[in-house]
């Protein structure tokens, strides 16, 4: 029997499919998807796959912590004030600037801290390291090759005018291809959605049901459209808060630790000083 005219099998029309170069992004996308709902994909491998092509099309405007949020070193500060700032961040790296923050002349890693000897030998300028600075408009995709080839982690991000608008990590832009990468100062799964940190602070899931927030905090947060605390800082603010954020709301201080450009993860939360918290509910920068 003749089969040449019989239709072509199901791997053969995406092989066919497949073959044909897409004329344009839109349709690239649409054959990942049919890949998927073909099983050819899995979620994990469409989502990278799309978070990648995005990548080269977003601007490092678009992730950067914004110049206010930004937790910044005086090159004369002092050593005290420095650990200070370093234990109640918990970040791995820092701008330090000469007094205008405009003019960062070097980054500091917290891991050096460790190397001081004693504080009357400590001088900031002989343990700062190179800042690397980039345009505001520089896509992600050139950036995170420059990371790998560079070796760098961060970035000071300037405006046209040559002033600091923002900083950006290679952690912010490889979580806009994979989405959220933990570290160790992350919450386990299996943890408490509220935890006590070395400072004194509270660290808070978004995913914790605002009647468990309200028992622990001993507060009344009440909204009936959202069950959870992220869900509450959601439909307040109106949109996807940026990392390092601060919301003052009923009393208490909500610090963004974690969030990316689709969803809130972590907060850090404290009690308003009295003489702050009459103007609670509004949005400020954390600097």
């Amino acid at each position: 029997m003749d089969s040449s005219g019989s239709k072509p099998t199901f791997f053969e029309r995406l092989s066919s499919l497949l073959m044909r170069e897409p004329e344009d992004r839109e349709q690239l996308i649409q054959l990942l998807h049919s890949a998927f709902e073909r099983n050819l994909l899995d979620a994990d491998a469409l989502s990278i796959t799309e978070g990648a092509l995005f990548a080269s099309e977003t601007p490092v405007r678009d992730v950067m912590v914004p110049r206010a949020q930004m937790d910044t070193i005086d090159v004369d500060a002092p050593h005290a004030e420095i650990v200070r700032l370093v234990i109640s961040t918990a970040h791995s790296r820092f701008p330090v600037h000469d007094g205008n923050r405009d003019n960062v002349i070097g980054i500091l890693l917290a891991k050096d801290l460790l190397r001081m000897q004693t504080e009357e030998d400590f001088s900031l300028r002989d343990w700062l390291r190179p800042a690397v600075f980039i345009p505001d408009s520089k896509r992600l995709n050139v950036l995170l090759r420059e990371f790998r080839v560079s070796r760098n982690h961060m970035a000071v991000v300037v405006d046209e005018y040559g002033g600091v608008a923002g900083l950006v990590t290679i952690e912010d832009v490889l979580e806009q291809i994979v989405g959220d990468i933990e570290d160790e100062y992350d919450f386990d799964e299996a943890e408490d959605n509220i935890r006590l940190d070395q400072s004194g602070r509270y660290r808070v899931k978004a995913q914790t049901e605002i009647e468990d927030f309200n028992a622990a905090f001993d507060v009344a947060l009440v909204n009936e459209d959202v069950d959870t605390i992220g869900g509450l800082i959601l439909n307040h603010l109106g949109r996807v808060p940026k990392r390092n954020e601060v919301i003052d709301l009923d009393g208490l201080r909500f610090r963004v630790l974690r969030a990316d450009s689709r969803r809130l993860y972590t907060l850090l939360v404290e009690s308003l000083p009295a003489a702050v918290s009459t103007g609670a509910g509004e949005s400020a920068a954390a600097e």
